[in-house]
């Protein structure tokens, strides 16, 4: 068992990217992570860290707060995952610790295959 939850902004937002740059399934196959920020501070506001692309046109941008990453789309998600660690606002899925971050990237993938 877990005894450290990982809840650093700036940490959940690399794990996100390791995420999406590793899964070669379906459309995560075609995404990628630009233009990142690697000396990015989070603010409270989120601080950009990163843009998310598939077949070469962004499909969002990845921010960090000092306690969450936030994925922010350019549509609104297809599925709200049943999970108290991510948070969907409209077209922003807030991902509040590292354990959340397949479950955003699976919402990723479901809105990606329309």
């Amino acid at each position: 068992m877990v005894k450290d939850r990982i809840t650093d902004g700036r940490r959940i937002g690399q794990l996100l990217a390791s995420e999406l740059t590793g899964l070669q399934r379906g459309p995560l196959a075609d995404v990628s992570v630009v233009d990142a920020d690697r000396d990015v501070e989070p603010t409270p506001d989120g601080a950009f860290a990163y843009r998310v692309t598939a077949d070469d046109t962004e499909v969002g941008v990845v921010e960090v707060t000092p306690e969450t990453a936030r994925l922010v789309l350019n549509e609104k998600p297809a599925t709200v995952p049943a999970r108290d660690d991510i948070t969907i606002d409209g077209a922003t899925i807030v991902v509040h610790s590292g354990a959340a971050v397949k479950a955003a990237v699976d919402v990723l993938e479901e809105t990606l295959s329309g």
